[in-house]
């Protein structure tokens, strides 16, 4: 992602300003406030405000003023078990705001999670950039024969520049058809004075889905988490993972503690049913325990199996 004269000249006159506060601020977001974290070809996400820290998640907790006269390493003890009992609100007393730019299926995708604030670019307003999402040639792949939200092989030689090629073209065909449709340029200045031109609204509706939207983003650290969760995950699809996982960075400087914890419990840890419980309560005893006597599901077997590190064959 590059950015032009007048975005890089927007950016530095917002990170020039200093305002005194007294409210919590944090030293480590500070130093990355307004400033783009560059993803895929064209896209980025960057905090542009925040509220509240790790000692606004114990103070919630607490209902205390301040931050009292408890040590740091009960403050830590606390959050663990808050979040490891998922009392969740104290959570819900920090919010972030991103601005993030990205495409548009990956926003039609992200947008299924309906706890947040967001605000896009509107295209009926203005002319989108011709500016569209090209994977690299590691990230094509064919349809997975056992998950169908999932990737398979990856393609290789002539293949995959048949998909490039037919990518890049159409993204490009479609954005010469757009243009001409508009019949005006980023000036809003008419090209043709002989042709009236389509309506914004409706031109738009020509282009694909990989080309660039934007948006801000406001939301709460429960809710965050819970988006995380879902999307920094190694199952999750690859364009949007790499989005969270630089959220997560920027996540990690501003609420450490509570970082930790949800590294350690949500993403490093794993949920167990009755059964499935029951099971390692019998592997633990030398009880020798199969996937057709388990009662679990050949999925929930093999799933358990995996966050177990063992064998998933019976």
């Amino acid at each position: 992602m590059k950015l032009d004269s007048k975005q890089q000249q927007a950016i530095d006159n917002l990170r020039s300003k200093a305002s005194e506060t007294r409210r919590v601020s944090v030293s480590a977001v500070e130093e990355i406030l307004y400033k783009p974290y560059p993803l895929l070809d064209h896209g980025f996400i960057r905090v542009v405000d925040y509220m509240g820290d790790d000692s606004a998640i114990v103070q919630a907790a607490r209902v205390s003023y301040g931050k009292g006269t408890r040590q740091v390493s009960e403050d830590r003890g606390l959050i663990r078990y808050l979040m490891r009992h998922h009392h969740t609100t104290p959570f819900e007393m920090c919010e972030i705001k991103y601005h993030i730019k990205l495409p548009i299926f990956v926003a039609r995708q992200w947008i299924r999670h309906r706890t947040a604030n967001v605000n896009e670019y509107s295209a009926r307003y203005s002319i989108l950039d011709k500016e569209f999402y090209i994977p690299d040639p590691e990230h094509l792949a064919a349809q997975s024969f056992d998950n169908r939200q999932g990737r398979g092989t990856v393609l290789s030689g002539s293949e995959a520049q048949k998909v490039l090629n037919i990518l890049t073209t159409d993204a490009s065909n479609v954005y010469d058809h757009y243009e001409e449709m508009l019949n005006e340029g980023q000036d809003g200045k008419i090209i043709d004075q002989s042709n009236s031109g389509l309506a914004r609204e409706l031109a738009r509706m020509n282009l694909t889905l990989n080309y660039y939207t934007q948006w801000y983003w406001k939301t709460d650290l429960h809710n965050l988490f819970n988006f995380l969760s879902l999307r920094a995950d190694s199952h999750a699809q690859y364009e949007i993972r790499v989005y969270a996982d630089a959220m997560f960075d920027t996540v990690k400087r501003w609420v450490p503690t509570a970082a930790e914890a949800f590294s350690d419990y949500r993403i490093g840890g794993m949920n167990l049913s009755a059964a499935g419980l029951e099971i390692v309560r019998k592997m633990l005893k030398g009880i020798e325990v199969d996937q057709s006597s388990s009662g679990l599901s050949a999925r929930e077997w093999s799933e358990l199996m995996e966050g177990l590190d063992q064998d998933k064959s019976d």
